[in-house]
């Protein structure tokens, strides 16, 4: 038989246990939890960020106006005594396609006829024109009736931080649809679906010397201030539109070799 075989544990008491050891550990566990909170706050930051900038990029691509048509219209007397210029454009402006809201009172236009260049702001705009601090900015008697707002701007002028012509410093709207009555004078935000009318001044020094007595069917009494345009034929003429976010709107044109007898000109498209 064979001998019976004993076996031994072999006690081994050399380890690498001691004080510097944990010290090592929980430093080592310290800086992982560091820098895993770094990583999470600035993982955070970035996706905040990230969409921020993808919702403004979103809006700036996403929210813009587009002009339909563009009309003008000639001072008269009566059907047959009219001005030799275009003295008030109509542009008929609604919202681009998946466009979002667009609020009017924050609109530039900004329109050229080759040798003077206006910038106008919506006549309800309290800040533009105001001194600073003030809230007096908006054209001189503005209110809640579009065609009262249209008589202003091309027969009256305003005191804000100086004294001014309404025709070369302003523009003014009216709705033509709205399906939920959400556009009004005093709050003009444009929604899906909304169809305004744009109305800039274009009144001539010659025509406003001659004191026509109506522009379209707006009775002037036989005073209208002049925009310091000049609008006779064969004028090339560039407008455009600055929303508060999203792309600007050009529409250029050029108004035709002669006006005819014609009281309301065709000019855009």
């Amino acid at each position: 038989m064979k001998a019976n075989k004993i076996l031994f544990m072999k006690k081994d008491t050399n380890a690498q246990v001691g004080i510097g050891t944990l010290i090592i550990f929980i430093a080592m566990v310290l800086v992982a939890a560091v820098a895993a909170a770094v990583l999470i706050q600035t993982s955070g930051t970035l996706q905040q960020k990230a969409q921020s900038t993808g919702k403004q990029a979103t809006q700036e691509v996403s929210s813009n106006l587009i002009v339909k048509n563009i009309e003008g219209v000639r001072a008269k007397d009566s059907a047959v005594l009219l001005s030799s210029t275009i003295d008030l454009l109509r542009l008929k402006v609604g919202l681009n396609v998946g466009s979002q809201s667009v609020d009017v009172n924050q609109v530039v236009i900004s329109i050229t006829d080759g040798t003077t260049a206006n910038n106008l702001v919506y006549a309800g705009n309290s800040k533009s024109y105001a001194t600073v601090g003030a809230a007096d900015g908006a054209m001189d008697g503005f209110g809640d009736s579009a065609a009262t707002n249209l008589q202003k701007l091309i027969t009256a002028n305003t005191t804000a931080s100086s004294t001014f012509n309404n025709a070369d410093h302003y523009f003014t709207v009216d709705r033509i649809r709205d399906e939920d009555a959400s556009f009004s004078q005093s709050n003009p935000v444009m929604n899906t679906g909304d169809l305004i009318n744009v109305y800039i001044a274009t009144t001539s020094s010659s025509a406003a010397s001659a004191g026509y007595d109506y522009v379209s069917t707006t009775s002037t009494s036989g005073v209208l201030k002049p925009s310091g345009l000049n609008l006779v034929p064969r004028t090339v003429v560039n407008i455009i539109l600055t929303p508060e976010s999203g792309v600007v709107t050009n529409a250029d044109f050029v108004t035709p070799s002669s006006y005819g007898v014609k009281e309301t000109v065709q000019l855009y498209p």
